[in-house]
């Protein structure tokens, strides 16, 4: 009855993970955009290699619970062995030695596979979390949005540079003149400080809330100029006017946010806003425009 009823919990783990697969793959059905046969191409096949890695596994965990319980069930114990032979002879000795080493050999399969099958539940655990978890949502958020528009989202490394390297990504998409990560940081501090009476009272020290003295602004203006200091909501402006361009940024919630939108007539950077797609912070990516022969 007990291998029946370990049987049962298997197959019912077994069941439970097959409608948690098809939960992603209905989930990475609904990121393809409509027209988008490249990315339909992609999530095609991660589905094929989903269902095979767990048809596989499914298998293979099955095969290893039958034959424990044949190896458990088909011999002795080394106790049982033990109590029955009440004779010296060498060959009885022999039999129950084989016995003890082929069962603790059993205990060290049983207690690999063991660890194998929690290795497994919890990487399936951590799959169920990815697919459902902020991180996720806010990307289909944010892809919706730029498919609508006929739009993809150009990643950018997160190193601290992002706002910068994807305000450099627009420009040269729209023709501009070069711009590259150390000119835009140079030119945004340097209007930093030709303006600091009118970023300075938005400036204040995280640990006290104080604003910053002159001093802390200009270590502030270094670091944007010298580091990789992360850019925010002063630096996009600062870089709208530097620019003398808008500043559109796209979020998985909300009406997109324009900054300098007294240059509505010049041309437009678009960004995207990212909360939850690193654990290390917030993430700012750039855009473009689909090609017609990935559509097609």
């Amino acid at each position: 009855m007990a291998e029946e009823m370990n049987e049962e919990v298997l197959s019912k783990r077994h069941k439970k993970e097959r409608r948690e697969m098809q939960a992603q793959i209905q989930t990475l059905k609904k990121s393809i955009c409509k027209g988008d046969k490249k990315r339909k191409r992609e999530v095609t096949e991660e589905i094929m290699r989903m269902e095979s890695d767990l048809d596989t596994r499914h298998e293979e965990e099955l095969i290893n619970f039958k034959l424990s319980q044949v190896t458990l069930t088909g011999l002795p114990s080394s106790e049982t062995v033990i109590n029955s032979d009440h004779d010296d002879d060498k060959d009885g000795k022999a039999d129950v030695e084989i016995v003890q080493r082929i069962s603790k050999a059993q205990r060290r399969r049983d207690k690999k596979a063991l660890a194998e099958r929690e290795r497994s539940e919890r990487i399936i655990e951590q799959e169920t979390l990815n697919v459902f978890g902020k991180r996720t949502l806010e990307a289909e958020a944010i892809e919706k949005i730029l498919c609508e528009r006929d739009l993809k989202l150009y990643e950018i490394p997160s190193d601290g540079h992002c706002l910068y390297n994807a305000v450099a990504h627009q420009l040269k998409l729209l023709g501009d003149m070069p711009h590259g990560l150390q000119d835009l940081r140079t030119k945004t501090a340097s209007h930093l400080r030709a303006n600091m009476n009118d970023f300075l009272p938005f400036l204040s020290n995280p640990d006290s809330d104080e604003l910053f003295s002159s001093e802390q602004y200009e270590k502030y203006c270094n670091d944007v100029a010298n580091t990789s200091a992360w850019g925010g909501a002063i630096e996009l402006q600062v870089l709208s006017q530097v620019l003398k361009c808008p500043i559109e940024v796209i979020q998985a919630t909300g009406v997109p946010y324009i900054i300098g939108s007294e240059f509505e007539h010049s041309r437009k950077v678009t960004l995207t806003y990212h909360r939850h797609m690193y654990k290390l912070g917030a993430h700012y990516n750039s855009v473009s425009k689909i090609a017609k022969d990935e559509d097609s």
